[in-house]
């Protein structure tokens, strides 16, 4: 519909044809319209589309029109054109079109407690392309009994305070309506998240770590971060503190005898221990309070009224121009609350007077040395006092101090760092006087100048491994070594943290520092924190730690406050380790063989292993497996049962070389023999095995019993007991005492599963073996009596030529040569042999006769395995391990 109405005249009327329109045409870029003529002579025309018109492909058109008359014939030859009209067309909409939002869902978090203006908007548009029905007149939440409005144009807000405690999160509905009141197909989810209020502190901290042992290290905190509320930062200092003081002297060590461990970190030979365990070599530390603490970790308590007296003969009484004295303290007293000294170690007077001449005592938390020299050539003042004041005096906690004196240098070392004393005093050297010196540690000895000798300065706390050293110091690497941790803080991939964070650890890796000015960073660095124990069985039970945060802002010292947060580390029991001994429990002996020059070996078959248990994953009916380890020992007891080795004429020896490049030391006695140092179990087998009774008097000797007992951390874990028992014997006719030499060792095999030791040792399963075991046992003991019955021959040969030499030497012996003629058939059936007679019925030049034989039957390697050799060559071969000599005395038949 034209405005005005498509008309055209032509002024040509009433010519016929030249005053008719005969057609309209349109001008334009491809128009969607026609026109067409409904009356030539009046001149109407008619606009129509030629197909169908989209107000949202195009809103409106402009296009040219003009008019064609008749012309001079029905032809429209000749046909003249109007002007041009210019037709503009606006295409009217229709709401075909519903709103639709611009996001799937919304999100948004609010903090409890505030009321919002707004706290999201969310929008919908729509395709048609009129403004009626192309814009969103309203929006409208759906969900009901929501704390929730929406205005028209899509902002929500809350119309209550939100509570976090009371719920966490809203889940809403929002519709939306067009102009022309069209609504929206499809509702959008809202989701709201109700935030606590912004408190700064770390998020995502672990309350407990559980810590399996041997696992290496394990992250702390791999989940967390720190909150600062939005704050400008420009550094974040955080402390990461691992509380070990509960455990042992400070954190879980390896923890070995003070002497074991100086060899394992390569000390200086020449320590004293002054606080050892009591014992009747060392009583002067009977009557002191003693606390085992962990692993047997000796340590001795000190309440004011407890103090010991070293004998003369423990330590030289004047000590050299180079020495050292180490010990682990714990100060009891808080600071300020006394104000006495406090005497760990003192050298005094002994009678007549009262002069201090070294001493190590603590006052008002500080440590002071007092070393006064004698007089020398020199009459000078000379540096008499050292005075270090350290935090650590006073702090209630493990600390080892190591005092090297190269005088008139003084060095403290505590927990492996060094500090110079901040004062020194000198004075006069002591006038030299014949008086004694009395050592003494807990106290000071007051000798002279009272009426009554007593102690005074007593100490208050606790003490261990209080050692000194004269004439050496120590380096600075044995000390550190002395007093490692074998548990500590770490970082993991320390070469990926940024270069930004500056991090410190203290010496025994208990304490970190980090530091940085980006708050992603220092979380990054934190996260790599994780906790490492080297121990193959470390102490099980809790480690505290402890985080500690300094926020600073820019222009202020500290504008956030940053709570402190404590966790445990959890570490879970190991799985403890069973040290097993095994060999031969029943030796017999030739009676020459004891009173040798070497005597007899005790242990020459002796195997120690250490089995754990272990759960095992792939057998869902077995518990668990037995998997051998390999770690150290720290000491094996050889003792001696029954009545003590006669020092006259008995004697447990070990071989010279035996201890050589290990770390091992021996103590022997007559009631047995210890070998101690922290070393391989194939060391410590190794030097077992080397390990010889003698005995002079071997007439007198029926056995001998021995028990052998190993052990690792000062006796944490023990290995079972090993019996053995040793049996002289003076007649060679005793066939029952060889019976068991020739059975193999029963050496224990590692079960890799439980149920496979009844396969590694089918005699432990069923005490009736079948017939088939029998036969072959019969078979093989028939094979071994004949093997021996021809050594025997070929030895008795052997020895009768050296009696006949012997006595061609000495013409007043006299021989019987009867024994010369005896023919031994081994194939012959053994006879009972004759029970010896009494030795007390025996003649002394009988007895004498009997020795010298002992002494000439010996036989050489090479003769014996050459013996052996010619009945290898006549007998069937047996393998049969022994660690017996072979009897050579003549054997009746």
């Amino acid at each position: 519909m034209l405005d005005p109405p498509l008309v055209a005249l032509d002024k040509d009327a009433p010519i016929p044809y030249a005053g008719e329109i005969c057609a309209f045409n349109i001008h334009g870029l491809e128009a969607p319209f026609e026109a067409v003529v409904l009356n030539g002579t009046s001149g109407e025309g008619q606009l129509r589309a030629r197909r169908l018109i989209d107000c949202e492909l195009q809103k409106e058109y402009t296009f040219i029109i003009q008019a064609h008359d008749c012309g001079s014939g029905p032809g429209g030859t000749e046909g003249k054109k109007s002007h041009k009209a210019v037709v503009h067309i606006q295409v009217n909409d229709v709401n075909e079109f519903a709103p639709v939002f611009r996001e799937p869902h919304y999100r948004a978090a609010v903090t409890e407690g505030k009321i919002y203006d707004t706290i999201m908007q969310v929008e919908a548009t729509d395709q048609d392309c009129s403004p009626q029905y192309s814009q969103i007149c309203n929006y409208q939440i759906t969900t009901s009994n929501t704390p929730f409005a929406i205005d028209r144009n899509g902002n929500i807000r809350n119309t209550e305070k939100l509570n976090y405690d009371r719920q966490q999160q809203y889940e809403i509905l929002v519709t939306a309506w067009d102009c022309g009141q069209k609504r929206a197909l499809h509702n959008v989810p809202v989701r709201i998240d109700v935030k606590p209020v912004c408190k700064p502190g770390w998020q995502g901290s672990n309350k407990q770590v559980d810590y399996e042992p041997g696992t290496g290290s394990k992250q702390l905190f791999p989940k967390m971060h720190l909150e600062t509320c939005g704050g400008p930062l420009s550094s974040v200092r955080t402390t990461v503190e691992l509380q070990t003081s509960h455990i042992g002297k400070g954190c879980d060590r390896e923890t070995y005898s003070e002497k074991s461990l100086q060899k394992l970190c390569g000390a200086s030979s020449g320590s004293t221990d002054l606080l050892p365990a009591p014992s009747p070599a060392t009583n002067w530390t009977v009557n002191l309070v003693s606390d085992s603490g962990r692993d047997s970790d000796l340590i001795f308590r000190f309440d004011g009224h407890q103090a010991a007296k070293i004998p003369d003969r423990v330590v030289l009484q004047n000590l050299t121009d180079q020495f050292t004295i180490a010990t682990w303290m714990k100060h009891g007293p808080s600071p300020g609350l006394r104000a006495e000294k406090e005497t760990l170690l003192c050298n005094s007077d002994k009678t007549e007077m009262n002069r201090h001449h070294y001493s190590l005592y603590v006052h008002n938390c500080r440590l002071v040395f007092l070393l006064r020299r004698d007089f020398t050539q020199v009459d000078t003042f000379r540096p008499a006092e050292f005075h270090w004041k350290l935090e650590q005096i006073c702090d209630k906690e493990w600390h080892y101090y190591v005092i090297n004196v190269e005088f008139p240098v003084v060095t403290l070392y505590v927990d492996g760092v060094t500090y110079d004393p901040y004062l020194v005093t000198d004075d006069w050297p002591i006038h030299p006087s014949q008086i004694d010196m009395q050592l003494t540690v807990g106290a000071c000895w007051q000798g002279g100048e009272v009426t009554k000798p007593r102690f005074t300065q007593y100490f208050r706390g606790s003490l261990s491994g209080l050692t000194i050293r004269p004439g050496k110091i120590e380096s600075q690497k044995v000390i550190s070594c002395l007093q490692a941790c074998k548990e500590g803080l770490d970082i993991n991939s320390l070469e990926s943290l940024d270069k930004s964070i500056k991090f410190h650890f203290n010496p025994a890796q208990s304490i970190l520092v980090m530091e940085g000015d980006d708050l992603g960073n220092i979380n990054a660095a934190v996260r790599k924190v994780s906790y490492i124990n080297s121990r193959q069985f470390p102490t099980p039970g809790i480690r505290r730690l402890h985080i500690s945060t300094l926020v600073q802002c820019f222009g202020e010292d500290t504008c956030i406050t940053i709570p402190d947060i404590d966790a445990v580390v959890m570490v879970q029991q190991p799985s403890e380790p069973r040290i097993t001994i095994t060999g031969v429990e029943k030796l017999s002996w030739l009676a020459a063989d004891f009173r040798s020059s070497e005597g007899i070996a005790l242990f020459q078959d002796v195997h120690i292993i250490s089995t754990v248990t272990t759960a095992d994953h792939h057998a869902a009916r077995r518990p668990g497996v037995l998997e051998e380890i390999i770690h150290n020992l720290d000491y094996c007891d050889v003792l001696v049962l029954g009545e003590e080795l006669d020092p006259q004429f008995e004697a447990l020896q070990l071989q010279q070389g035996a201890l050589l490049r290990k770390h091992l030391d021996v103590t022997n006695s007559t009631s047995g023999m210890s070998i101690y140092g922290v070393d391989s179990m194939s060391n410590y087998e190794q030097v077992i095995r080397q390990v010889r009774y003698y005995s002079r008097q071997p007439k007198s000797l029926l056995e001998r019993r021995f028990r052998l007992t190993c052990s690792e951390l000062n006796g944490r874990y023990t290995s079972n007991e090993f019996s053995l028992e040793v049996k002289a014997m003076h007649n060679s006719e005793d066939e029952d005492h060889i019976s068991h030499i020739i059975a193999p060792p029963q050496y224990m095999q590692v079960a890799h599963h439980p149920s496979m030791l009844q396969e590694l040792f089918p005699s432990h399963s069923s005490d009736v073996p079948n017939a088939a075991t029998v036969l072959i046992v019969m078979c093989i003991a028939a094979l071994v009596v004949v093997a021996v019955l021809g050594i025997y021959r070929i030895h008795l040969t052997h020895q009768q030529e050296m009696k006949l030499a012997e006595s061609i030497k000495e013409p007043d012996e006299t021989w019987n040569d009867s024994a010369l003629t005896i023919t031994v058939n081994p194939m012959e059936t053994l006879q009972e042999p004759q029970a010896a007679e009494d030795g007390s019925d025996e003649e002394e030049d009988e007895e004498e006769e009997e020795e010298r034989d002992d002494d000439d039957d010996d036989i050489t390697s090479v003769e014996s395995d050459d013996s052996e050799e010619e009945m290898d060559d006549q007998l069937p071969r047996v393998q049969c391990k022994t660690v017996q000599k072979w009897d050579k005395t003549t054997i009746s038949y």
